[in-house]
């Protein structure tokens, strides 16, 4: 078996495990689609694109994909709470620019001046915030809206429409798409910040 291969049974059996130790935190069963990927990534202006964040990044799915695409000058920061997931990436994703992070997505102001950053250009999430805590899940919001650039995005992808309230509460705008090629077919919100 050639290590590609290797490398994805390893990440599928990895993401089904957690799954169903911590199914709210995953939400799905399996990785992203590459349709929902594709969906999710074409708001982004990799040319000025200098500092994407992503919440949840599991196995990496769309952690590689952020990688192949973005400027060789920019920094990824993936912000993951379980730590099966963090030890996985950082022992199968080996790029300087990216740096993987055992916080909460909560705690992202203080990661983003940990390494030396003031703003994010993007945030990308999967995390199901609409499973979460009320509380949990509009601290994350928030914390997100602060620290992104007044040009920035945030790029969600969620099973449900639970969070769109939220969403459309803290954000200037938000634009609603949705992505039937993935298991489960996923709502895909492009939410830009409020002018400072």
């Amino acid at each position: 078996m050639n290590q590609s291969a290797h490398t994805r049974r390893d990440e599928l059996l990895l993401f089904a495990r957690n799954f169903l130790k911590h199914p709210r935190m995953l939400g799905s069963l399996i990785p992203s689609s590459r349709f929902l990927i594709d969906e999710v990534l074409q708001a982004v202006d990799w040319a000025n694109a200098r500092v994407i964040v992503e919440y949840g990044p599991g196995v990496g799915t769309f952690t590689a994909e952020v990688l192949r695409r973005m400027r060789p000058d920019a920094s990824l920061i993936a912000i993951e709470t379980n730590t099966d997931f963090v030890r996985f990436l950082k022992s199968t994703i080996c790029d300087p620019r990216l740096q993987v992070v055992l916080e909460s997505a909560e705690n992202t102001d203080k990661v983003l001046r940990d390494l030396g950053h003031v703003k994010a250009d993007y945030v990308i999430s999967g995390v199901p915030l609409g499973s979460m805590e009320p509380e949990l899940r509009r601290g994350i919001l928030n914390t997100t809206h602060s620290v992104l650039d007044p040009r920035g995005s945030f790029l969600v992808y969620q099973f449900t429409t639970r969070v769109l309230p939220d969403l459309q509460r803290i954000f200037r705008l938000v634009e609603r798409r949705f992505e039937p090629l993935n298991i489960l077919p996923a709502q895909v919100f492009f939410c830009q910040p409020r002018s400072a």
